[in-house]
């Protein structure tokens, strides 16, 4: 018997799957990894930890539910987080820890050229929105402020580069993450000579572009014998976990949109052509070289409420996350829809779409004496859809988007999931206890084995089963409430501004004090 094995390199782990070759899962497991903050701005993660984590869940699985049943592993394919920058050194060795896609270090670069002329052609050529997110902006900020790091450094990877050169030795990167990366080009899909030029790089020092179903060579000798893997096993280099969850969904064209929540989020539509867009809200990227997966992604999802849980939440046992959270939405569904006017910017990471405005902070607003905490829970929560719904108005501008499918493991809860119906009011699908971004990878790998004939076969044959209708009364009081939302969001610019300077600036005056 043969199976397809999928890895996803996430935020805060890795999600690994084994499917047979009708896309029933076989077994799956999780791996979790940390991030750093150690100054304001900074977000990082250490590769290595990254790298042994995923060989340590791809061996649990293997021996759990592949040797033991005698499956034949047939391919192995990847996906991941855009916009992670390693720096490595000639021989791979990471210079240090990876750069991830909530890092808004290069902030000040990144409001120098989206205010330019070179920032929008960028955009036009790119696709990739200017902001501290773009691995060009990362690299530019190492340039300019980690001056012995970027003459030390051989090749910028992503993660998924590195962890597929620890495999294979070989330096690849699939055209969906580096269509993320602000140097690609997604129209003629080769690098941009001016992005390179502005963050003062070549072309030999990126890994070597390949099509999302690429054969990212062979397994190591050493890691074949490890995993009990023949060398026939095929790595496929595999997309990014954005474009693989809208794959997974389903999504094919017009009037079709995808909402993933995870840590992260995203609003996205796939479709043959690029968004234009003169605000440069939107990124366009490439899944294969005729279809777009574009959209807008937030910096605040699941992970602020996991951050609000760990605050303010009840822990019989410290470790049970998942339980505290699980208490605080019960407590949630006891507060009135709006919260009483009690409502919450759920920026804590800056944002990315629609306001692109990587100074934003978190912000309760309408708070009076008869608030309690179940308004506090459930203005987070709804917090977090406002600003998934503010991408999905913004998107619906450029694409009449008619029918919504949801995944995540945040935006599938379904307290979640009805907010998200009520508040768009339109019906929302999704299988439930099913990963998109996993099932997305499935249906790449099959179809590059030849089980479908086109990816546009393979998304037509997914059902999302489960749909939650919207309650036209509480749409009502959302959107009257998302009215305030949206005009607090920008009119607070200078204040959000003004006091990521004084945070900058007392942070330098502690740090030279000690």
């Amino acid at each position: 018997m043969k199976c397809i094995i999928t890895i996803e390199l996430g935020t805060n782990g890795v999600r690994i799957f084994a499917f047979d070759l009708s896309g029933h899962v076989i077994g799956s497991m999780k791996g979790y990894y940390p991030s750093f903050h150690t100054e304001p701005d900074y977000s990082e993660q250490d590769p290595e930890q990254i790298f042994i984590t995923t060989l340590y869940v791809l061996k649990n699985l293997l021996n759990e539910y592949i040797h033991p049943k005698e499956y034949k592993v047939s391919c192995i394919c990847f996906s991941a987080a855009m916009h992670s920058v390693l720096a490595v050194d000639r021989n791979g060795n990471p210079l240090g820890n990876a750069i991830t896609w909530s890092d808004n270090r290069a902030k000040q670069e990144a409001w120098e050229l989206r205010s330019s002329a070179l920032g929008k052609s960028l955009y036009a050529a790119t696709g990739t929105p200017i902001h501290p997110m773009s691995p060009m902006l990362k690299i530019a900020w190492i340039r300019n402020h980690d001056k012995e790091r970027f003459r030390q450094t051989s090749k910028f990877l992503s993660i998924k580069s590195y962890i597929i050169h620890q495999l294979t030795g070989e330096y690849m990167i699939d055209y969906s993450i580096a269509s993320a990366t602000g140097l690609l080009n997604i129209h003629t899909v080769t690098w941009e000579a001016d992005a390179l030029q502005y963050a003062g790089i070549t072309d030999a020092q990126l890994p070597g572009l390949a099509p999302v179903s690429a054969t990212a060579g062979k397994l190591k000798k050493a890691y074949q014998q490890s995993l009990g893997l023949p060398v026939e096993t095929k790595i496929l280099i595999g997309s990014s976990d954005g474009c693989l969850a809208t794959l997974g969904d389903g999504a094919k064209g017009e009037g079709e949109a995808t909402i993933t929540i995870e840590d992260s989020g995203a609003v996205r539509v796939m479709g043959p052509a690029v968004l234009k867009d003169e605000q440069m809200r939107f990124f366009n990227y490439v899944l294969t070289e005729d279809r777009y997966v574009s959209g807008g992604p937030t910096n605040n999802g699941g992970n602020i409420f996991e951050w609000f849980t760990r605050q303010f939440g009840d822990f019989n046992n410290p470790f049970d996350i998942e339980h505290s959270m699980q208490q605080l939405i019960e407590e949630a569904s006891r507060a009135p829809v709006g919260s009483d006017g009690l409502l919450f910017l759920p920026y804590l990471l800056g944002e990315r779409a629609p306001i692109w405005n990587a100074n934003a902070r978190g912000v309760y607003f309408g708070l009076n004496i008869k608030h309690e905490r179940r308004h506090f829970v459930r203005a987070a929560i709804e917090g977090i859809m406002y600003e998934i719904y503010s991408i999905g108005k913004t998107l619906s501008e450029q694409r009449n988007i008619e029918s919504l499918s949801v995944n995540g493991s945040f935006g599938t809860i379904p307290f979640c999931t009805q907010l998200i119906a009520d508040m768009f009011n339109k019906p929302v699908r999704l299988r439930r206890k099913f990963h998109s971004v996993s099932f997305g990878a499935w249906l790449l790998s099959a179809t590059e084995m030849g089980i479908y004939k086109t990816l546009e076969q393979a998304a037509r044959t997914v059902e999302l089963p489960d749909v939650y209708k919207p309650d036209e009364q509480h749409h009502a009081v959302y959107a009257d409430y998302f009215g305030i939302f949206e005009k607090l969001s920008n009119k607070l610019f200078d204040e959000f501004e003004a006091i990521s300077n004084l945070q900058h600036k007392h942070a330098i005056t502690k740090y030279t004090s000690t």
